[in-house]
């Protein structure tokens, strides 16, 4: 006889199934792309890096219980990255405790305060994908597989998407844009090809502002030789210029270097104009492809 009425079966008869959620989110830190670890403080794989997540309470969604998971184990809130499902994961033995099915999401964003941990994680920290990707960081359950397919994800999105704008702040430069691209892609792009790009691209526009002053900002994470080289590149055709090649910055001594601005500025000591993503649904209207040499095999 069924238990549950006139629904005409009975949950027992079915093995118990948990469903959970994790979350791969990334940022761009010292011109290299990490993502968001918790150390676990229990067991299963206890003292073992994982992804930040658990399991979905039955009182709410997916969407909601990954939110609730990443703010409970790093202590950063949703409104402050963008959030996307990935996939799910369900193989058998994945989870030692029971059949678990996970509902992976990735996740992008620019200004990341500094993670803490809590609830069942014991730390929170971003960590170098490139130290994941070479196998000097083994993660608990199945989340390697999750971080690479996620990383896979992040890569082809930026071709056909304006998802790089995700990792910049609400304004960023041409250069800085380019910087997003050559730090996932692990590649160099040509900045005179790639300001094209840009400047056609109707995903794109400018806000009609110049980066502040040197003195009013935060210095960003980049090197002075690579400061010197984004000054150089708009400082050749008027009013926003033609890109200079990469040898052109080569030649000069290092104590040049360490006079140039934190953000760049023309040759004439205007500042780079800032720029905006136009679509909050992250289309691009003219894709930007891979090279195929940076492809993951």
């Amino acid at each position: 006889m069924s238990s549950d009425g006139n629904l005409g079966y009975n949950p027992g008869d079915y093995a118990p199934v948990a469903v959970t959620v994790d979350v791969a989110l990334f940022a761009i830190r010292r011109d290299e792309l990490h993502v968001l670890l918790i150390q676990r403080g229990i067991e299963p794989f206890a003292g073992a890096w994982a992804l930040p997540g658990g399991f979905v309470q039955p009182d709410e969604g997916l969407d909601a219980a990954a939110a609730r998971e990443l703010a409970e184990e790093t202590g950063v809130a949703e409104d402050s990255v963008y959030l996307e499902q990935l996939r799910s994961y369900g193989s058998p033995g994945r989870d030692p405790r029971m059949r678990v099915v996970t509902v992976a999401y990735w996740g992008a964003c620019a200004e990341l305060p500094s993670p803490m941990g809590g609830s069942d994680a014991a730390e929170a920290e971003l960590v170098p994908v490139s130290e994941i990707e070479d196998g000097k960081i083994e993660l608990a359950f199945d989340h390697g597989v999750i971080v690479s397919d996620a990383l896979e994800r992040v890569r082809a999105k930026l071709e056909y998407t304006a998802l790089a704008a995700r990792f910049c702040t609400s304004e960023f430069t041409i250069s800085e844009l380019r910087k997003v691209y050559e730090t996932i892609w692990n590649t160099k792009l040509d900045p005179g090809n790639f300001q094209r790009k840009v400047r056609e691209n109707r995903s794109f526009q400018k806000v009609g502002r110049s980066v502040p002053a040197a003195a009013d900002q935060a210095a960003p994470d980049l090197s002075a030789r690579e400061v010197y080289f984004e000054r150089a590149q708009e400082s050749w055709d008027p009013p926003d210029g033609v890109v200079a090649s990469a040898e052109m910055a080569s030649p000069w001594p290092d104590e040049v270097f360490q006079r140039i601005p934190s953000r760049p500025m023309t040759r004439s000591g205007r500042p780079a104009s800032l720029w905006t993503a136009t679509d909050s649904e992250l289309t691009l209207n003219s894709p930007i492809p891979r090279r195929r040499a940076s492809r993951k095999a």
